[in-house]
C-alpha cells in the first residue's frame, strides 16, 4: 500500500492542481519562514522553501509522503514579485510587468521515504499594458493573494502576449506533469 500523499499548502490553487490528479490527499499547513536569503535567486528560494514546507510536516505525518511546493515571480528586471495584497501594490506590480517577461519558478519537493525537489520554469510576456487595463482588470479579478498580481486560470490569461513552460499547470503553482511522473515512479496509480 502506498503511503497517503499529504499537501503542505493551504493554498486553494493547488489543491484544486492535485485533485485533478484523483489521488486522495490531505492538506496541512506548513510551518515555514518565507522571507528570502541575501544573494539568493528566486529559483533557489522557490527549492529552498518547497524543501522547507515538505520537510516541517514530517514528524507530525511520518506515514505520509508530503508534497512541498512553492512559486516565486521575477519582474523583468529580476526583482521578486510577492503577493500584493492591495490593489495598489497589484496596480504597481502590473504596471512594472507590462511589455516585458516575467519568470516564474514553480519547485516541488516530495519527503517522506524520499525526499526529491525539483523546478520548473515558466516565462510570461506581458502585452504593453494601460492603467485603464490594469485597473479593469484588478477589479474583475481580485488577484491579492497571487505572486505577480495575476491569475492565469482566469482573466489573467488576457494580459499575456504568450506562455512558455513545459507545463501548463507551473504557472498555477503546481506542476502536474513532473509530479505525475514522480509519483508513477513511486507506485503510485495514475490514468
Amino acid at each position: 500500500m502506498k503511503a497517503p500523499l499529504l499537501l503542505a499548502s493551504t493554498s486553494i490553487y493547488r489543491a484544486e492542481r492535485l485533485a485533478c490528479l484523483q489521488i486522495p490527499f490531505e492538506q496541512a499547513s506548513p510551518r515555514c519562514d518565507e522571507t528570502p536569503h541575501q544573494g539568493e535567486t528566486p529559483a533557489d528560494l522557490a527549492l529552498r522553501l518547497a524543501r522547507i514546507k515538505a520537510d516541517s510536516l514530517t514528524d507530525d505525518y511520518p506515514d505520509h509522503l508530503i508534497i512541498g511546493s512553492d512559486q516565486t515571480a521575477s519582474d523583468p528586471d529580476g526583482r521578486l514579485l510577492g503577493k500584493p495584497g492591495t490593489a495598489e501594490a497589484a496596480a504597481r506590480q502590473l504596471k512594472r510587468c507590462s511589455g516585458g517577461t516575467v519568470i516564474f519558478n514553480s519547485a516541488v519537493a516530495l519527503a517522506g521515504p524520499i525526499i526529491e525537489a525539483w523546478n520548473v520554469t515558466t516565462e510570461v510576456r506581458f502585452r504593453t499594458l494601460s492603467d485603464a487595463e490594469i485597473g479593469r482588470y484588478i477589479e474583475k479579478d481580485q488577484p491579492l493573494d497571487c505572486a505577480g498580481s495575476f491569475k492565469v486560470e482566469a482573466l489573467g490569461i488576457t494580459l499575456f502576449e504568450w506562455v512558455r513552460s513545459d507545463d501548463p499547470n507551473a504557472l498555477i503553482g503546481l506542476p502536474l506533469l513532473s509530479l505525475s511522473r514522480h509519483l508513477r515512479r513511486l507506485g503510485y496509480e495514475l490514468p
